[in-house]
């Protein structure tokens, strides 16, 4: 079996490339791998004649897709068209990975796969056209959405995750103030790419899929958390996200459910919590 990561040095990619490694997987990275250019995908493609297709390539800092809407598309968007089309030639199996933020968080309770879709931003509104492309063009798909994504790679596109963030504020700050009023569920990326690892190896029913790792909280329980942990004391306090004013408005509750992973008996995520402590114990040795 042959699977193609697209994206392979990026945080999740990165993740995915070692839990597949027994398998040999094929690292296909930017520049020389670029989705928007449909000619080089589909070329690239065909000479390796994958059996399944990871698309972990996109534009992810949801503040720069806002101020640059265009390029959010063409990469979110278009790009994952391209990558749908050339699966679809190949008849290859393909992975997407997509985005909590394709909701409205006006629900209170977590979000399942079958409810209707509403992004308050660019970068939602993007990934969820790229949903929409990869189910029309290419049958043999897997939506993967998922939240708040954390790794011990780097994220090319976004600088250090919200983990780092914190803990290099707390070096240089005294006082730290952190949303209080966004509820997700934060995702360690090695447990993500454990789970593609398990629906690779059982290939369930085509379709869209909720993964993330268990339990809710807020950006400031998660930041609490964290100095928890690792034990540091500071002044954490909660503000809103209307005062924070970031240029993309973010659902106020994107918790999702894992539904479907669990209709199959393949939901093997953690909670939150113990994601984190083994973040921080692999990459600070808290």
């Amino acid at each position: 079996m042959k699977v193609a990561v697209i994206g392979a040095d990026g945080q999740l990619g990165m993740d995915i490339m070692e839990s597949l490694h027994d398998l040999d997987p094929i690292p296909l990275t930017y520049p020389a791998v670029d989705i928007t250019k449909r000619a080089k995908i589909r070329s690239i493609l065909g000479e390796h004649q994958p059996d399944w297709i990871i698309n972990a390539a996109a534009m992810t800092h949801v503040d720069r897709c806002e101020e640059e809407d265009a390029q959010a598309f063409y990469v979110n968007a278009l790009g994952a068209r391209y990558v749908a089309e050339a699966s679809e030639s190949l008849q290859a199996m393909l992975i997407f990975i997509s985005t909590d933020y394709v909701f409205d968080g006006k629900k209170e309770k977590p979000y399942v796969e079958t409810d209707a879709p509403g992004p308050l931003n660019v970068y939602g509104l993007s990934k969820l056209a790229g949903e929409y492309f990869t189910r029309a063009i290419c049958p043999q798909h897997y939506i993967l959405r998922t939240s708040g994504l954390y790794g011990v790679h780097p994220c090319w596109g976004k600088g250090a995750n919200f983990v780092d963030k914190m803990l290099e504020l707390a070096r240089t700050q005294k006082s730290i103030k952190v949303v209080n009023d966004e509820v997700l569920t934060p995702t360690f990326t090695e447990d993500l790419s454990k789970q593609i690892r398990i629906l690779i190896d059982s290939a369930p029913s085509y379709g869209t899929y909720h993964a993330t790792n268990d339990g809710e909280c807020s950006w400031f329980d998660f930041a609490s958390e964290v100095f928890s942990i690792t034990g540091i004391e500071i002044d954490l306090r909660e503000t809103t996200a209307e005062d924070w004013n970031a240029p993309a408005k973010r659902p106020a509750y994107s918790v999702l459910e894992n539904r479907n992973l669990r209709h199959h008996g393949l939901d093997a995520f953690p909670h939150w919590r113990d994601a984190l402590r083994r973040y921080l114990e692999k990459r600070f040795g808290a």
